[in-house]
Parts: structure tokens; sequence; C-alpha cells
């Protein structure tokens, strides 16, 4: 049977529960599948790599964080055909996160609202995940681990956070992403603010310079940013990002716009938007970053991709990769051969 008939047959089940138990329940369920080799029928994209950041991306799709936020069924989802898997946020301490409920769907307008807020076991958990899987021991691809910091951590304390995430992370990873854009966590947002973003760039830069003498390998950090900026904005960012000789850019987080779920049940959860709603405030952003970036650093475009046309404009946009996440809970794992196809196409 084809994951994308399977996909067919399991979606009404799952959207007839709650959106958080639906998401409880399907991970394990692949990671078993996984592991008793049930999933090998799935059929991979073609071959087709990248070379962004300095690393060999075996395909452009890849799976943004937030889907695995503890790096445990990694190897579940490395059936699914990902040129890249991105797990976290992680923090630097455990925490539950925000108060349920805190995920709900928009399947009117194919989209999802969370305000989860970064629940994760903390980072030697993750770490201890992310060694134990396969995928990790056997090299099997390419693992990107997403950090943040912790919600009762001042914002003026946030870099402490992120420079423990970091070093926990490094020799794990094939490139390390800088969370400063979810709406989840109060005030996280400001660190995308031109003072408060260069002073975490350069203590980041410094510290992957001293991390990389010490374990003899380059590790590259990219850095996610939010739809929610006027141009200014932007460009304030693309030239911190230069000045500070980051390595990549993700485009974008959710949104806390409703103006195209205004009328909508549950647009009034507060949150982050995914899904279509998010997906031209994300090429808007990529565009403009584009347009200050030039090639000096590579764009991975996220946000609102349901087809493989949305994965091309994102790349006509201005992104080197996409990643998916809203669009496989409305599509189901064929998304991924479809947009990488589409790609390579």
């Amino acid at each position: 049977m084809s994951d994308k008939l399977l996909y067919a047959l399991a979606r009404p089940f799952l959207f007839a529960i709650d959106p958080e138990a639906a998401h409880n329940l399907t991970l394990p369920a692949l990671r078993r599948a996984a592991a008793l080799g049930l999933t090998s029928s799935i059929v991979k994209p073609a071959h087709d790599p990248r070379t962004v950041m300095g690393i060999t991306f075996p395909n452009p799709v890849g799976l943004a964080a937030g889907l695995d936020k503890d790096g445990t069924y990694i190897d579940g989802l490395a059936t699914l055909g990902f040129g890249s898997i991105e797990v976290g946020t992680v923090t630097p301490r455990a925490q539950p996160g925000n108060a349920m409920p805190r995920m709900f769907r928009l399947p009117q307008a194919n989209a999802i609202i969370n305000r989860m807020g970064f629940n994760n076991g903390g980072a030697d958990a993750f770490v201890a995940n992310v060694r134990a899987s396969k995928f990790y021991q056997n090299k099997e691809g390419v693992l990107g681990l997403n950090i943040g910091k912790n919600a009762d951590t001042p914002i003026e304390r946030a870099v402490d956070d992120y420079l423990i995430c970091l070093e926990k992370v490094y020799p794990y990873a094939s490139y390390v992403t800088v969370n400063i854009s979810s709406p989840n966590t109060k005030n996280l947002r400001q660190l995308q603010g031109a003072s408060e973003l260069d002073a975490l760039l350069s203590q980041l830069k410094e510290a992957q310079q001293r991390l990389s003498d010490q374990h003899k390998r380059y590790v590259p950090i990219a850095l996610k940013i939010a739809p929610d900026m006027e141009l200014e904005q932007i460009q304030t960012i693309a030239q911190a990002l230069l000045r500070h000789k980051m390595d990549g850019v993700i485009a974008t987080n959710t949104t806390v716009s409703r103006d195209a779920v205004k009328n909508l049940k549950h647009a009034q959860e507060t949150g982050g938007l995914s899904g279509a709603p998010v997906f031209e405030a994300s090429n808007k952003v990529i565009r403009a970053l584009k347009s200050e970036l030039g090639d000096a650093l590579p764009i991975i475009g996220v946000g609102g991709i349901l087809s493989g046309s949305d994965a091309q404009a994102k790349v006509a946009a201005g992104a080197s990769l996409v990643q998916l996440y809203t669009g496989l809970i409305y599509r189901g794992p064929a998304l991924v051969k479809e947009c990488a196809a589409a790609l390579h196409a």
C-alpha cells in the first residue's frame, strides 16, 4: 500500500482527535513501523544533492524543527525521504511548555495554531536521544539541532541559554539552528532587534570558533527568523548576518497575524499560525533577504508548503533548500517526494 493511500486512510481518524494527541500517537507509531521495517516500501526521492553551508544535502527537502522536539523519533522520520532532519527546539533545562490545549487545527485554511512553548526534556536528554539514534550513529544524513532559551530565563540573560545549548549539541550536529522567532516564549522576538541581535551573534560566533578548534570540526550556525517584520527590520537582520559571518538563515517561523483566518474557528487562539496562511508572508521575507544577501548567505525556506509548486515558489523567491512541517499534517509523507520531484525538475 502506498504511503499516500495509507495516510488518506489514517487522516480521518487522526483529525477526529485532539491535535496534540494525534501527534503523540503518530510519531511513536512511525518509530515502531520503522523498527519493524514496515516503512521500507516508502519510495524515497531521487538523489539530488545540494551543497549548502558547506554541507551536502542528499535532496533539498528537509523536515522543519518542532515536530520532534526531543530528538526521540529521528530514525522513524529518516525513513520518509527527507534530505535533512531538524529536531528541537531544545532548551538548557527541561520545561513542560504552556498549558493544554495548545495546538489547534484550522482545516479550512490548511493551517495550525500552536502555543507549545518549547516543551522539551532539556539539553542533556536531547543529546542522549540524538546519540542513541541510528541516523546519527551511522552518519546516514544531515541532522540539524535547533536551540532556544528557557521560558523563565530573563531576556537579558537569553544569550547564556543559547551558549549552553550550543556547547552541548555542537559535537552531534550537522548544523545548529538558533531559534529567536517563536512567538510562544515571552519576549523572545526581542532578540531580533538590532542591538540584541548583535550581542547574540557575536557571542555565538566566538563560541563557534572555540568549539570548532576543540572538536576539530566546523559546524554551521543558521538563524531562524519570524515572518512578522517590516522591510527595514529584515534589512537590519540581513546586515547583522553578514557582519557576523553567520552560515545561513531559515525563513520563516510561524506568524502572529490572523488576517487570513480571522473568521475561522480557533482563529483567536494565541500562538503561532503555520501552514498555507503564512506562505506569502514567508516568501516576502525570503525575497527581501535574497535582495540583501545575494549569494553571500544561503536561505532555507519554510512556511506554508503544501505542494511541489509551493516548494518551487520558495526557491524562486531565493531559498536554496526548503523545509516542511504543517504540510505534512495535511498532505502526509507523500509531500516529501512531491516537493523533491518538483525541485529536481
